[in-house]
């Protein structure tokens, strides 16, 4: 699989980790997708491919590309046998200032481009993107229509400020501690959050928490769950267990055996590190 990153141009670069281009195989026809605090843009290139964002709600297509807001539980994604795209891996606050309407609107329901944006400007720019003569010059393509698209967006300051200590603490600052530093009240602040980002500062927290906790995790060594735990912050394994289960439906143990099998069976897949396979 072809994969091809980089970081973009102020003012983008407060707002997306980077810019990607993606073709090839999955190495799994179905993946699941923890959550992590990120937010994501998809614009498709190739065959449609689905969502499933929880039990609750069905699985839709996607033809022309998606956003995510930060999630709050586990996706699934079924791609076709091969896949292409461009897109971009979003701060928690980074879609606001892209988006028509409150993040709040998306949590955990993901929207087609054609939703976001309207079918002829989406229509235009896969135009142009399929006509590009690579990789890089698409993701130029994708950085200028995203500059041109950056809106004002009220209270994204303070959510941006607030957002970076939550990370800087790996989600272990009291939230009653943040919203007394920024001398608003924590119902104003959760309001804010989830304006702008999707999920309130407690529930961001946690996702930092946990996709730290997880990083730590070697699958290819023993683990020591007890000790991981306690270092993370949480209150006892049995939370630690409880946590684990709620953002990704498995067990500690059952999430290093599928990590593993991840690893034996694609080596070095650009797609490893973050999704599982969900078959």
């Amino acid at each position: 699989m072809e994969y091809v990153s980089r970081a973009p141009r102020p003012p983008l670069h407060e707002l997306i980790d980077d810019l990607y281009y993606l073709r090839g195989a999955p190495p799994y026809a179905r993946l699941t997708l923890p959550p992590m605090p990120a937010a994501l843009l998809i614009v498709n290139l190739g065959a449609p491919f689905r969502i499933r964002a929880g039990t609750d709600i069905g699985t839709a297509e996607y033809a022309d590309g998606c956003v995510i807001t930060t999630p709050s539980r586990a996706f699934e994604f079924s791609y076709p046998a091969r896949t292409r795209s461009v897109g971009a891996h979003l701060k928690p606050w980074g879609l606001a200032p892209l988006l028509p309407m409150p993040a709040a609107e998306l949590c955990d329901r993901p929207l087609t481009l054609e939703q976001v944006w309207g079918r002829p400007a989406v229509a235009a720019l896969r135009d142009r993107l399929a006509t590009a003569r690579g990789p890089q010059q698409m993701l130029t393509l994708l950085e200028d229509e995203l500059t041109r698209r950056l809106r004002e967006t009220a209270g994204l300051g303070l959510v941006r400020h607030l957002g970076g200590v939550i990370a800087g603490t790996g989600g272990t600052m009291p939230i009653r501690d943040l919203s007394a530093a920024a001398g608003v009240s924590s119902t104003h602040l959760a309001q804010r959050f989830k304006e702008i980002i999707g999920v309130t500062p407690k529930r961001l927290a946690r996702t930092h928490r946990f996709t730290a906790t997880v990083f730590a995790i070697d699958p290819a060594r023993p683990v020591d769950w007890g000790e991981l735990a306690a270092r993370a912050g949480y209150f006892d394994q049995a939370h630690f267990g409880h946590e684990f289960r709620a953002f990704t439906g498995l067990t500690p143990t059952r999430y290093v055996e599928v990590r593993r099998r991840f690893l034996r069976e694609h080596p070095g897949h650009a797609m490893d590190g973050w999704p599982l396979p969900a078959d």
